[in-house]
């Protein structure tokens, strides 16, 4: 009776000890497989963040995404989100691989400074830029808004706290002598902000999006827009403080406007992990900057290799960086 239980008991011994063999060798197997996928392996899927529907980064990323998937075979998706730092802080965060953001939050989130305080950025690089995002200070020509100075007191939205927009408008106060105690700030997205200008809930709105922004010309639809100008002396001291901003200039006939209206832009970049390999990434820029003829949305000629290195601030992927050393084009000076 004993010897028989002593044999159960090495048998059940020598089965668990192949089972541990086992397992001990699918982790290895699992290891091996995520050390390819790091060393360059090409992903099924990526995701490219974009911002809200009702501004100008998801119809173009949608674009983007179908041109990426025809051209490298990659399924990738174009999705909704907060824009430009929520973007940057997911691409750190590895919940996505793609993003449209713009170079001064970029550029922050590298320093460590405004809403990346402390906290700096080192595993997302440059694609490219793409087209600039004019700084568009909206109300309705009845508001009796017609300067910066004007928003005193009034309620203005200004975007998420830590959104580039919201950057924008706290540095452009900034120059006028004012700050965000100086008015009633509203934290909307661009199509509350035009519902609200609509429904006189609030008198104006910052949104930073290329132009024609769909938002301001729903709100077009409804009633007479008027864009508040920034005065030339101001603009220089935006750009002599903060050096990715350059003098911008809204076109008469957008949004029904009479006249042109200076204001001023940052740039709108893609933005990748650093996780990518290097042959993904030059797949990608090619397939983009190569292929804008088939981009239908107005801010596709903007959209150059000639062009894509202006603005950038960060360091290029080593698979952007090829393609555009391949084609000759270097950051200007």
């Amino acid at each position: 009776m004993k010897r028989t239980k002593w044999i159960l008991l090495t048998v059940t011994l020598f089965i668990f000890a192949l089972l541990l063999t086992a397992c001990g060798g699918e982790s290895d197997k699992d290891n091996a497989n995520e050390g390819d996928n790091e060393d360059g392996e090409k992903p099924e899927f990526l995701s490219l963040l974009t911002g809200g529907t009702s501004g100008t980064y998801y119809p173009l990323g949608g674009e983007m995404a179908t041109i990426i998937k025809a051209e490298t075979g990659i399924q990738t998706d174009a999705q909704s989100s907060n824009a430009s730092a929520d973007n940057v802080a997911a691409l750190r965060d590895g919940d996505a691989q793609l993003g449209f953001v713009q170079t001064d939050v970029i550029s922050n989130a590298v320093e460590g400074i405004n809403s990346f305080e402390g906290e700096p950025v080192d595993n997302v690089q440059a694609i490219g830029s793409l087209y600039p995002e004019t700084i568009q200070i909206v109300t309705t020509k009845d508001s009796g808004i017609t300067s910066v100075e004007d928003l005193a007191g009034k309620a203005v939205s200004v975007g998420a706290p830590g959104s580039g927009t919201f950057v924008n408008a706290e540095q452009i106060l900034e120059v006028h002598g004012m700050s965000m105690d100086d008015i009633e700030e509203q934290n909307l997205d661009f199509g509350e902000s035009t519902g609200g200008i609509q429904d006189g809930n609030i008198d104006a709105a910052f949104i930073t999006a290329g132009t024609p922004t769909g938002a301001v010309d729903g709100l077009k639809a409804q009633v007479d827009v008027n864009i508040v100008p920034i005065a030339e002396d101001k603009i220089d001291a935006l750009v002599g403080d903060y050096p990715y901003y350059a003098s911008d200039t809204i076109k008469a006939g957008t949004y029904g406007l009479e006249e042109d209206v200076q204001t001023v832009a940052v740039l709108a970049m893609l933005a990748v992990t650093d996780s990518l390999s290097e042959d993904v990434v030059y797949d990608i820029t090619k397939a983009i900057y190569e292929n804008t003829d088939k981009i239908a949305h107005d801010k596709s000629e903007f959209i150059t290799k000639e062009s894509a290195l202006d603005g950038i601030g960060i360091d290029l992927h080593p698979g952007a960086q090829k393609y555009f050393d391949e084609e000759g084009i270097s950051a200007s000076e």
